[in-house]
């Protein structure tokens, strides 16, 4: 599964952006998918994750209420929804597919990794 990130780019705090995540392979649909990012100098966090019917979602407790993940296994894409954005959610963002349909917060549980897409929002 190849899958690559979009929608990235410069934001100022306050403003949204929509991220998506394009998967090449026709059994995409298969893999719960999960959305993590890293910020400079920090370690890879997890952010959010949806299952394979797109049924159930997890969020990271700090986001809460600010990012939404979506899926439409008829176009092999993910989306990520970020609103209110702050400073602090300035990082490169990944998405992946895990193991199985199952979602995870634990990014051991996730096999495919797209290249990552740059969110920076500024103050």
């Amino acid at each position: 599964v190849q899958l690559v990130e979009s929608g990235g780019g410069l934001v100022q705090a306050g403003g949204s952006v929509r991220l998506s995540c394009a998967a090449s392979s026709r059994t995409f649909s298969r893999y719960a998918i999960g959305w993590f990012r890293q910020a400079p100098g920090k370690e890879r966090e997890f952010v959010a994750a949806i299952s394979w019917s797109g049924a159930n979602t997890n969020y990271a407790d700090s986001l809460k209420g600010r990012f939404t993940i979506s899926r439409d296994n008829a176009e092999n894409t993910i989306y990520l929804q970020m609103n209110s954005l702050k400073p602090e959610d300035t990082g490169v963002y990944y998405c992946s597919a895990a193991h199985s349909g199952i979602i995870s917060s634990n990014e051991d549980n996730y096999r495919y990794w797209g290249q990552g897409t740059q969110v920076t929002v500024s103050p």
